[in-house]
Parts: C-alpha cells; structure tokens; sequence
C-alpha cells in the first residue's frame, strides 16, 4: 500500500515495486488476481522516492503473535502503525521486537509475508506493556522463504474458527532492540525492506 507523498490520504492505494517504480493496481481486480484470474489492472506508475509506503493492512481483523508454530497470544489490531509513524513512549524503556508477518488471503491461506515490529514498554504491567503499538511493512512477499512453519502456525490460528482476509500471524522474534532511543529508527528485515519510525 502506498500514498503518493504530499496527498493526505485516509487509506492507501495498492500497488507493485518494479525497481525505483511503483505501478498503482485497481483494487477491484485484485480479487482475481490473487484467486488464481487475469491479472490486476495497473493505472498510474509513481517513482519510489515521490510515494509514502503504508502498513498493508490498516485493519487486520485479528493479530496473532506466535513464539513458536504451537503456540500464540492475540495483539491489538488498532494498534498497526505504518511505516515512518511517530511511536509514542508510554512510559520509562522503550523495546522493540521484529517478526516476519504473514498476511491471510482471501482464501484462508497464506497471501504474503511483511514485516512487523512489536513495541514494548517493560514498566507497564502486562498485557498493556505491548499493547499500543505495532509497525507493519514496508513490502509484503508472496514468496518468501523462512525456516518457520507457517501452515502449522496458519493450521492452528485456524481450528474451531477461520481466518478471515487481512488476519496477521506474527512468527516469532529475531531480534530485541532494548531501550530504544527518542528519534528516528530503521529496522531491516531482509528481502522486506527497512521498517522506519520516530520515537517520542
């Protein structure tokens, strides 16, 4: 998702990075593009450097963060930040975790994998020491190789329920940033791209 810089959009567009090019798909044929059909129609192409890149879903129905493929706490999807937000620190440290995210499709399987940052304040009791804040993106992968095992974790995320377009299965983390610094952040998440935010 993107917005090109400048335009203060609600929501993003949807769009596919070809290089230093961003190309803008109609989101009305996205469904069948990802359903197996005809591909998405393109409109207009941006350059990379004049284009904002957002969270690619602002609105997941559920967040579920997994240590392991056995084993998951739910997270608060209001909490999804775009890239280059301005994190708030609600109290003393300031931590961060990076995951790989998967993105459920519309089909109840795995559509993409993007990158997700957890934010953590140690002084606050738990579950509100991790429940303000999570920086999704910047680039979702539809065919990201990763050692974990995500159809367990999707198998799971799954059973007595189901997964509805849009829903994040976090994996686990790979690396704690710990007392994180007021002022700007990056976050590199290979083959993703970089996570940037501002930290108060």
């Amino acid at each position: 998702m993107f917005t090109p810089a400048g335009q203060e959009l609600v929501r993003g567009w949807p769009g596919r990075i070809e290089g230093d090019t961003v190309v803008q798909l109609a989101a009305q044929t996205l469904q069948s593009f990802f359903t197996g059909g005809s591909a998405a129609r393109e409109h207009a192409e941006y350059r990379l450097d004049d284009v904002l890149l957002r969270a690619p879903v602002l609105e997941p129905p559920g967040v579920r963060l997994f240590d392991d493929a056995k084993s998951f706490s739910f997270a608060n999807p209001s909490a999804i930040r775009s890239p280059g937000a301005l994190i708030s620190r609600p109290a003393g440290r300031l931590n961060v975790a990076t995951r790989l995210a998967a993105v459920i499709g519309l089909d109840g399987t795995i559509g993409g994998w993007t990158g997700l940052a957890e934010w953590r304040a140690p002084e606050l009791e738990s579950p509100k020491d991790h429940d303000f804040a999570l920086l999704l993106g910047p680039l979702v992968d539809t065919e990201l190789t990763d050692h974990f095992d995500w159809e367990a974790a999707r198998a799971l995320a799954e059973l007595n329920t189901r997964l509805r377009p849009g829903d994040l299965l976090g994996g686990p983390p790979f690396e704690l940033h710990e007392n994180v610094a007021s002022g700007p952040l990056e976050l590199t998440i290979d083959g993703l791209g970089t996570l940037t935010a501002n930290v108060s």
